[in-house]
């Protein structure tokens, strides 16, 4: 429900292979702020602070500064690999923000299937 995309910002994983020197993911890694950036203005009224806001404009739809809240770990996950028993997530995986949101991949990072 955020106005823009932003990137994902993986924790560094001792012995966990990165591909094309892109680190890894575990489906725990869902920190607002961390590793899960606000996307500029949210636009969901099931955000207390956007529906707030369209409240005091007399309904007119106030968007207000994006402040994801994630519940649930990234899902699917992958089937074969993990760290520490934490399976990491793939390019498929996503996860739903409290608000409405759903959070996933819009752009791989180049790797070594799209470099020349």
């Amino acid at each position: 429900m955020g106005a823009m995309p932003t990137p994902f910002v993986a924790d560094q994983l001792p012995a966990v292979p990165t591909e094309a020197g892109l680190p890894a993911a575990t489906i725990v890694q869902i920190v607002p702020g961390k590793n899960i950036m606000p996307f500029g203005m949210c636009k969901s009224l099931a955000n207390p602070t956007v529906a707030s806001a369209t409240a005091a404009a007399q309904g007119a739809l106030t968007p207000m500064p994006c402040t994801p809240t994630i519940p649930a770990p990234w899902a699917p996950s992958s089937v074969c690999s993990s760290h520490m028993g934490v399976p990491l997530a793939t390019a498929q995986s996503i996860c739903a923000c409290a608000f409405g949101g759903m959070v996933k991949v819009s752009q791989k990072a180049p790797g070594p299937s799209s470099t020349t």
